[in-house]
């Protein structure tokens, strides 16, 4: 598997530091995301300002439109603005302009239905049809304000912000006389990070125990998958791997805003199975942390 050093060197300069000239600094804010059970969440973020004491405390840190699809940054990060100069001082508010956004949503049956805020919202891919409204009030105008988790003291050395824009607690389905449609309500966290935390979860098999097999196919570890999630309800699920083959399998959730989880690890489909401990496990994560927490399987049985 695929490490990150929690030093990830897209914040490297951070730990470095870098001095601004004239009482001037510079801020980047890092766009990720906590998933929901979407196939696509496009949106288009036309401006971004930060929003400080005082009257004239405002900096536009973006004035062109970035197109990004959510569900792309689980688990990973992207540049949304990067390296804004910005005045001294302490900022405690983002402003985004949310001007597009579409939503591809799968049904039961497997096929999917897109929701877009307009019929020609230039973020749609080519020859798409789109099946309802994406409903966004005055995003594209008023815009949105999110708090800062930490206001952001600027005194001569960059800053980054990591946002994280959550795809499973941002669109509401709604359907009323007018047809069916979704509403963006989005729900955005933004922490004021020097380093963002990492949260590595193993997976053993005890000793005597036998995995089953299940239709003619003979199960491992790695069908078996690690789930983290958060205060809202939102949850991630990464496969385990065994990387060195040392018969510890891993998974590893990276770019994570610190807070509060669970941490559990969900089965094959068909397959009933116990762990030590019996999870779902209670987890607080600080910032630059890196936090491990180890399960055993126990049992696992098939009909």
């Amino acid at each position: 598997m695929r490490r990150h050093s929690i030093i990830a060197s897209c914040l490297l300069t951070l730990a470095l530091g870098v001095i601004g000239c004239g009482g001037e600094s510079k801020v980047t804010i890092k766009l990720t995301d906590a998933p929901g059970d979407f196939k696509r969440a496009v949106v288009t973020i036309s401006e971004v300002e930060l929003l400080g004491e005082g009257e004239n405390n405002r900096v536009v840190l973006l004035n062109e439109a970035r197109t990004t699809d959510l569900i792309t940054l689980a688990n990973d990060t992207a540049d949304l603005v990067k390296d804004a100069v910005v005045p001294a001082g302490t900022y405690k508010e983002l402003r985004f302009v949310i001007t597009g956004a579409f939503i591809e949503v799968e049904g039961a049956d497997g096929s999917t239905k897109i929701y877009a805020s307009s019929e020609d919202y230039a973020g749609l891919p080519e020859g798409a049809e789109v099946a309802g409204s994406l409903q966004m009030p005055s995003y594209g105008s008023s815009g949105l304000k999110v708090k800062i988790a930490e206001p952001v003291t600027v005194e001569g050395e960059q800053k980054v912000i990591l946002v994280d824009f959550d795809v499973g607690q941002s669109f509401g389905h709604s359907a009323g006389a007018a047809g069916e449609k979704w509403v963006m309500s989005p729900v955005i966290k933004a922490a004021d990070i020097t380093f963002s935390a990492t949260v590595t979860v193993t997976l053993t098999q005890a000793e005597g125990v036998t995995l089953p097999t299940v239709n003619g196919q003979a199960i491992t570890l790695a069908d078996f998958k690690a789930t983290l999630t958060n205060t809202g309800n939102s949850t991630e699920a990464v496969a385990f791997t065994d990387a060195n083959g040392d018969g510890t399998f891993e998974a590893q959730f990276n770019f994570l805003i610190p807070g509060d989880f669970t941490v559990g690890v969900t089965g094959p489909e068909g397959v009933t199975f116990a762990t030590d401990p019996a999870g779902p496990t209670p987890m607080s994560v600080g910032s630059g942390r890196q936090v491990s927490t180890a399960f055993t399987l126990t049992s696992a049985s098939a009909p």
